[in-house]
């Protein structure tokens, strides 16, 4: 069974062979990489702070912390890369419809003036 959010199984085997901490890897291995896959899509799908995700993934401390991890080292690059080449993961993509911005995300109002002239106006 699939939850909200989730992945399908044939999802899941593209990518479990690009996550880190698999059993036949150097370091940690971890619990379920599976679940938390899936916390951090519910996350971002449910537009949710990660203190609210639902207690079934953990602890979201532990979860925001590894999500960190996995973003500087470009495990979620890979993931994307992999999932981004079959048309039906497209309800697994994240864009402006689903991620909220802040309120003064959307530009400075009224600026900073700035006295720099474009390379026209120099040339000219």
């Amino acid at each position: 069974m699939v939850r909200r959010y989730g992945l399908r199984d044939d999802q899941w085997v593209k990518i479990e062979h690009l996550l880190p901490g698999r059993e036949d890897t150097v370091g940690v291995t971890a619990k379920d990489n599976r679940l938390f896959v899936e916390a951090v899509l519910y996350r971002y799908r449910a537009g949710i702070p990660w203190r609210d995700l639902p207690e079934r993934f953990g602890d979201f401390r532990v979860i925001h912390t590894r999500h960190t991890r996995w973003s500087k080292t470009g495990v979620w690059k890979r993931v994307f890369e992999r999932l981004a080449d079959d048309p039906d993961n497209e309800y697994a993509m994240i864009d402006s419809t689903i991620v909220r911005a802040h309120q003064y995300s959307a530009g400075a109002k009224g600026g900073i003036p700035t006295s720099r002239r474009s390379g026209a106006a120099k040339a000219g």
